[in-house]
């Protein structure tokens, strides 16, 4: 809060500047929102919650659905609703469908040459073309399923060896792990045992961590370019440099141990890795792939695949505790189904509808990524009936489009027939969940996210009971970052089920 009134102080003096190049806008008809300080606009309203989604779902109910908030002298949209979404990301996908160049998303990404935070033209297409096709198609996504079955065993085994004390355990930290080990094992060819968590698994989910606050932190830069001076006295750039060479020397040493002419594979398949370093060694791409090109490859999958994934395990056990008719519902189905197999394997969900139905519910109220990522008009367009100038930053508020009441009935309960009623998915087609996204935006890693996900949680109902430690209640209450992680983590304590 200091700093944004330190900023206000400091700028006074141009904000009759900005005040004159509005005036010369004065005729265009902008969307509703709250008023805001001169010069920093709304920005000290959003410095004040950990939660904007939720923040910002509470000012549409004032606002509309459709608000324009300031971000310095940068227009900001946020839509949360249904039919609003669908238009950014399908009727106009066009119009919205660049990236705004945030400081900690370009330091991150190597300046924006990943797929996530690039910009669209002509190589993005060309970079998203490279993910698509050979990372992480469905076939290719599907191919890694021995992986995915055999680490979820492993996942299980650990936590039968904590069960038997009739103790919490921590499942945030669990699901952490678990999806650790699936996306390294699949990208890297490498995996950490769950007792290891003083050791490399701590470095890299504290690395992780920190990439993500950084990614999702306001940079004063971004809406005041000259005053990058005020993030050293800060201590963020130091804070951006630090996490940017750990995660560098990280992709580094992969990349030196996947040249290394001794190395030994763990399968005969590539992982991702081998992948783009065959791509760059047989020059077949389109782009002239170089080591940086393919490090903010890594980090698209090492930071978006591991952290939405596991957040996305714990919200839907979550959201169960909470629904104990549901749990004790999905439970059935599937131990009906398997009987006395002893795990659920991949090719048993196609029958389990009501697992998917579970699963979707839980991606619905409890967006993984509750604020899509940011995007950015490059036209000058109109939206219901407003206009939007070119190089607004546009938020899809994923968290309250999940509750939209013009789409959902009895929007804030938690009940998975609705998927079972109609023929709704996640995967961008219908607006009223859009966990991933949609358009030609949407996450390339969604289905390596939702396989990750359904097997994940269909094993843990399957083998385990669930309860909370006595006395204690569900507490949603949510790390700041990009990701929606539960603040304390979900502590739960297991109980085997007998076959």
């Amino acid at each position: 809060m200091i700093l944004f009134f330190l900023l206000f102080i400091i700028s006074l003096p141009t904000f009759f500047i900005c005040l004159s190049h509005h005036k010369s806008r004065s005729k265009s008809i902008a969307p509703p929102g709250p008023s805001g300080l001169p010069l920093i606009g709304n920005l000290h309203q959003l410095a004040r919650t950990a939660t904007p989604h939720i923040y910002l779902f509470k000012l549409s109910k004032i606002h509309g659905p459709l608000m324009q908030l300031k971000f310095g002298s940068t227009p900001v949209l946020v839509v949360s609703s249904a039919k609003l979404a669908a238009e950014v990301m399908k009727t106009q996908d066009l119009a919205f469908c660049s990236r705004p160049k945030f400081r900690g998303q370009q330091k991150i990404s190597y300046n924006g040459i990943d797929v996530a935070f690039s910009p669209y033209d002509s190589y993005w297409r060309e970079v998203r073309k490279i993910a698509v096709t050979h990372l992480l198609s469905q076939r290719k996504v599907q191919s890694f399923h021995p992986i995915r079955e055999d680490e979820i065993s492993r996942m299980i085994r650990a936590i039968a060896s904590l069960s038997s004390s009739s103790r919490p355990v921590n499942l945030s930290e669990i699901a952490t792990t678990l999806t650790s080990n699936m996306i390294f094992r699949i990208s890297f060819s490498r995996r950490y045992e769950y007792g290891d968590r003083e050791a490399e698994i701590r470095r890299l989910d504290r690395l992780l961590q920190e990439a993500q606050a950084l990614v999702a932190a306001p940079f004063v830069s971004d809406y005041f370019p000259g005053f990058r001076w005020v993030e050293r006295v800060m201590g963020l750039e130091k804070r951006l440099q630090k996490n940017f060479q750990e995660l560098d020397s990280f992709y580094q040493e992969l990349i030196d141990d996947h040249l290394d002419p001794m190395r030994e594979k763990q399968r005969e398949e590539d992982d991702i890795l081998d992948i783009l370093l065959n791509l760059k060694r047989d020059n077949t791409c389109s782009i002239d792939l170089t080591w940086d090109h393919i490090k903010a490859l890594l980090m698209d999958i090492f930071i978006g695949g591991t952290d939405s994934s596991s957040a996305s395990i714990n919200w839907t056990m979550m959201a169960l505790m909470k629904a104990p008719n549901v749990m004790e519902k999905v439970q059935a189905q599937i131990r009906d189904f398997i009987g006395t197999k002893g795990r659920v394997d991949e090719d048993d969900l196609p029958n389990l509808p009501y697992l998917k139905a579970v699963v979707n519910e839980a991606f619905r109220l409890y967006p993984s990524i509750p604020m899509l990522l940011p995007r950015e008009t490059v036209e000058r367009c109109s939206l219901d009936g407003y206009d939007i100038q070119p190089k607004t930053t546009v938020f899809v508020n994923a968290w309250a489009v999940g509750r939209d009441p013009d789409y959902w009935e009895n929007p804030l309960e938690f009940r998975p027939e609705r998927f079972l009623e109609g023929n709704l998915d996640i995967k961008g087609k219908h607006f009223g969940v859009i966990p991933f996204g949609s358009g030609r935006r949407i996450c390339v890693g969604m289905f390596m996210g939702i396989a990750n996900v359904e097997l994940a949680v269909a094993n843990l109902l399957y083998s385990f009971n669930w309860e909370l430690p006595q006395g204690e209640d569900v507490c949603t209450d949510v790390l700041p970052g990009l990701a929606s992680h539960i603040k304390n983590g979900l502590l739960l304590v297991p109980t085997k089920w007998l076959i």
